[in-house]
């Protein structure tokens, strides 16, 4: 019987050995490419049936059309979000997966990280002594004990971080357009609106979905609102910040500190090596540049057990799709 060929775009060192280990299970044909997915590298999908994209491919019309002329059945996106695929252009023409859940521990302890090396500088730091300099001038940090943590978004990852948060003695708002009064019973924190979430929070965490109700909802209308110094950390979807407003708001220092895992155009520079490059995208560059801004290259889900959980949900994806089985990480193309 013949092997159901796998194209794979993205794909680095990790990616591979994950996927070949625990390809043994299903036994599929693949062959993996380092280049994104695209309008340009789409002509590459003939003769797969199969087509396994990331977080950062340009899954528009134009590469759409050419998957479909190709004859490809099946997009498994091996991440949670799909907001880079062009799903109305799809018309049913092949079934797109994901990557629903892998672990929520992965990112909300990661936000965790960010929080604290920012406030108390941990990262400048380890850079500063390693040169020999073991000055703290500057470093100054404050105690999270009895601060105000709003976080936007109150699913599985958020409801992590709040289980950690309670740890560190803070008081917890959130805004989320379903609140489970329930769990907010139950974990010991309180939802509010987002302007009252704005107004009272010494650091704002976004745990929430990318959708056009959310799109740039830290914008220049909403910093306005905040504290003064109020840290802001995302590590949800970059366009979740218009990044030129939050510069602004770091010049104007309405913004103490921001923590950013995703940024909005991250797509030709998260994931590469762009260390003998010039960064062109100025206002990335501008970011980069502040002593109280810490980015990081979408690395907050970046464990052994998110990986491995991404590996085997899309691996499953794949083989349920051939078996004719119910796909229960389907997307909607409605």
């Amino acid at each position: 019987m013949e092997k159901t060929k796998v194209l794979f775009y993205d794909i680095k060192s990790y990616d591979k050995d994950f996927f070949i280990k625990y390809n043994a299970d299903y036994d599929f044909d693949m062959t993996f490419l380092k280049v994104k997915l695209s309008e340009e590298t789409a002509k590459l999908t003939k003769g797969f049936d199969v087509v396994c994209a990331f977080a950062n491919d340009n899954i528009d019309k134009a590469t759409i059309d050419i998957m479909a002329d190709n004859g490809v059945k099946l997009l498994a996106m091996r991440c949670a979000g799909f907001n880079n695929v062009s799903l109305k252009d799809i018309k049913n023409r092949f079934k797109v997966v994901r990557v629903p859940a892998y672990s929520p521990y992965s990112i909300a302890e990661y936000t965790m990280g960010l929080i604290l090396a920012l406030n108390r500088k941990i990262h400048k730091a380890y850079a500063r002594t390693r040169e020999g300099n073991f000055s703290i001038n500057g470093f100054i940090g404050f105690d999270l004990h009895q601060k105000t943590v709003g976080i936007v978004g109150a699913g599985k990852i958020a409801q992590i971080l709040i289980k950690i948060l309670k740890g560190f003695g803070t008081r917890i708002i959130s805004y989320d357009p379903y609140p489970n009064y329930k769990v907010a019973e139950d974990l010991g924190f309180e939802f509010v609106d987002l302007d009252t979430l704005y107004r009272e929070s010494d650091i704002i965490s976004l745990n929430c979905p990318l959708t056009p109700e959310t799109k740039y909802m830290i914008n220049r209308r909403s910093i306005a609102k905040m504290k003064p110094g109020v840290m802001i950390v995302n590590t949800g979807r970059g366009a979740l910040i218009d990044s030129a407003d939050l510069v602004e708001g770091l010049k104007e220092k309405r913004i103490g500190a921001a923590g950013l895992d995703v940024y909005e155009e991250e797509e030709d520079y998260f994931f590469e090596d762009k260390s003998t490059q010039i960064i062109e995208d100025d206002i990335l560059g501008r970011l980069l540049s502040f002593h109280n801004v810490l980015i990081t290259s979408h690395q907050a889900y970046f464990t052994q057990e998110a990986v491995e959980a991404i590996t085997k949900t899309t691996l499953q994806n794949i083989q349920d799709f051939l078996d004719n089985k119910e796909l229960v990480n389907e997307v909607s193309q409605n």
